[in-house]
């Protein structure tokens, strides 16, 4: 007889329907710990650093920032890429992999969701900082007026206008149709009071009758059929930021596949950061497993490698194209003055994920801890080199300059961290972390574990 292990269980231990209801419903209920009590007070004193370093941007004006004539960008659009990139994963998670119908999404599909949102959010608040003025964001918008002003519909930073407002509007839909079926679950656990009114309001009137889970079920794949293309679109958008311009290492085709690749290959990686912290931090050890793990691992080593490759391609068109500027700025990036940031991109990028081939790596939750930390470490220096390195030295020795970051932009960067900590601290204690009701769906098959065939 030939045993041929199935898919590994996705939900560990003897659950019942209602057991998965109280183990999800738990940390909602209960005093918070005093690790989330920490938690939180960290992320609002990061929040209150970075609302202070935007209001002396504000004040004194962009000068505050080490940008210089030569390096108009920095850490502003390093950063905005950057978190724009970290939401790509909940999209993937949510949108495409529910189309493919992969049942292990359903542990934590949540959490990377609400981490698309809080990112997103980070991420807008770069482009309208660096303006100098705030209210250089109310012309961004195109709309009829009186004044007959119209924005440039040929920038692509207009272009990132749009992708970026309507990625955030369907992932918010996206993530809030998932939890109206669980919030209504909540609903009916709570005793009368103000606490079940708001879960009264925001349950929508569900019942969980036949109707509604007909409704809900088309709605969640017509939204899923809207989203996945904004997984392509978003980051080929934000690509084409540099991709349209004629600077030497950015002029390149090669950017909206690598941009896309790479934004994955980030989201993924912080999407283990926080799931393992979460799973251990409200015991959660039963639904977020080891098959969890190495699938989410295996996203990694295909997405990082698809990066590997881009990085190899940018270097062989650059010799092969014969232009010398070309040539010249990726040989600045790899052995000029920031050569450091070059290799600490290519070392968690292209070789740290590489480990995850030995299974004994990809199935653990330490290892895979350090490792989703490396890679948005060189993810975060990947922009910083394509942003910086590519202005610093220009066609002209003359306009030749080097930029490091002021206390300001610093903090304003460790202030997007406060913001999306206190998000999603407030999100674990007031909304399930995990979709119980998609966690329900995958509790009968969870429990086989081998089928045996005939030879």
């Amino acid at each position: 007889m030939y045993v041929s292990p199935v898919r590994e269980p996705l939900i560990s231990g003897e659950k019942s329907y209602s057991k998965v209801t109280e183990d999800i419903y738990a940390p909602m209920t209960g005093k918070p710990g005093k690790f989330w009590f920490g938690g939180l007070t960290l992320a609002l004193i990061a929040l209150g650093f970075g609302l202070f370093s935007i209001f002396i941007t504000v004040w004194d004006g962009i000068g505050t920032w080490g940008l210089d004539r030569t390096i108009g960008w920095g850490w502003g659009i390093t950063n905005f890429v950057w978190w724009v990139g970290i939401g790509h994963a909940g999209t993937f998670i949510s949108a495409i992999l529910l189309l493919f119908r992969q049942k292990w999404r359903t542990s934590i599909n949540r959490s990377a969701e609400a981490m698309t949102i809080f990112a997103v959010m980070c991420a807008g608040l770069f482009p309208l900082i660096h303006m100098g003025r705030l209210p250089l964001g109310f012309f961004i918008f195109p709309y009829p007026n009186t004044r007959d002003v119209w924005v440039n519909f040929n920038s692509p930073l207009l272009w990132d206008v749009f992708a970026i407002s309507t990625y955030l509007t369907v992932s918010l839909l996206f993530w809030y149709m998932g939890l109206i079926p669980d919030i209504g679950t909540i609903r009916d656990r709570l005793k009368e009071g103000i606490k079940k009114k708001v879960y009264w309001f925001l349950s929508f009137g569900w019942t969980g009758s036949a109707r509604h889970w007909a409704r809900h079920e088309s709605m969640s794949l017509i939204l899923a059929g809207l989203a996945a293309p904004l997984v392509l679109s978003v980051h080929t958008i934000v690509s084409f930021d540099f991709a349209t311009s004629v600077i030497p290492g950015w002029h390149t085709t090669i950017f909206p596949p690598y941009f896309v690749s790479g934004a994955v290959f980030s989201g993924f990686a912080m999407v283990l950061t926080l799931m393992i912290i979460t799973r251990k931090a409200i015991n959660l050890e039963d639904y977020i497993t080891k098959a969890h793990l190495e699938s989410m691992n295996k996203i990694i080593i295909a997405t990082g490698s698809i990066v590997g490759i881009a990085y190899i391609t940018e270097l062989f068109i650059a010799w092969y194209s014969g232009v010398v500027y070309e040539q010249y700025a990726f040989v600045n990036r790899a052995f000029g003055p920031y050569w450091w940031a070059y290799w600490i991109m290519m070392t968690c990028n292209v070789i740290t994920p590489q480990l995850f081939w030995i299974k004994k790596i990809r199935r653990s939750f330490a290892a895979t801890f350090v490792i989703s930390i490396f890679v948005n470490i060189g993810m975060w220096f990947e922009r910083f080199v394509i942003i910086v390195t590519s202005l610093h030295r220009d066609f002209l020795p003359s306009s030749w300059s080097m930029y490091s970051p002021t206390w300001v932009e610093v903090g304003i960067y460790i202030g997007t961290f406060g913001l999306f900590f206190t998000l999603f601290f407030l999100f674990i204690r007031f909304f399930p972390v995990i979709a119980i009701a998609e966690v329900k769906s995958v509790l009968k098959t969870s429990s086989e574990k081998f089928i045996k065939k005939g030879k």
